[in-house]
This record gives structure tokens, C-alpha cells and sequence, in this order.
């Protein structure tokens, strides 16, 4: 059995990417991404298969992207004029 590891969401690794297809389990309450020490995946923007644990911060070709979504542009107008009153 492979050992797992647990990542807080925004650490900049293929397996906490939205853009890496591999397995994994997020769960969003925590904001934790739980992963294989040995995942292997694939980066669909670069189209090059990724390990998980893969350090993309000093990647040039890269697009790293959180996995929790963008707020929807209503509802990040709403909280700024909301905060700007």
C-alpha cells in the first residue's frame, strides 16, 4: 500500500492544480488535497504526464490554477462595493 500524503490546497504542486489529471481526493471543508507519495498524472495544459508531488513554481510553461473555483464576477462586485460602503 502506498503511502498517502496530505497537502493544504494552495501549495503550488501538479496535484493540487485543477489543470492535472491524476487521482486524487479534495475535500473542500478542509481544503486539503490527499495523495499517493507515487502519484502519477497528466498535466492537461502542458499534455505531459506529471508526478503529483511535482514542484511547478519554477516552471516557465506552467498554469498552475488553485482548485477551488473563481468567485463569479456578480458575486466579487457584490462583496467589493459591499465592503467599499
Amino acid at each position: 500500500m502506498a503511502e498517502k500524503l496530505i497537502l493544504p490546497n494552495e501549495v503550488k504542486v501538479c496535484a493540487t492544480c485543477s489543470y492535472w489529471d491524476g487521482e486524487r481526493q479534495v475535500d473542500a471543508e478542509m481544503k486539503v488535497v490527499v495523495v499517493s507519495d507515487e502519484c502519477r498524472g497528466e498535466c492537461l495544459v502542458q499534455e505531459t504526464p506529471k508526478p503529483g508531488l511535482h514542484d511547478v513554481r519554477g516552471e516557465h510553461s506552467c498554469i498552475w490554477e488553485d482548485l477551488d473555483p473563481d468567485e463569479p464576477a456578480d458575486v466579487a462586485e457584490v462583496a467589493k462595493q459591499a465592503a467599499g460602503k
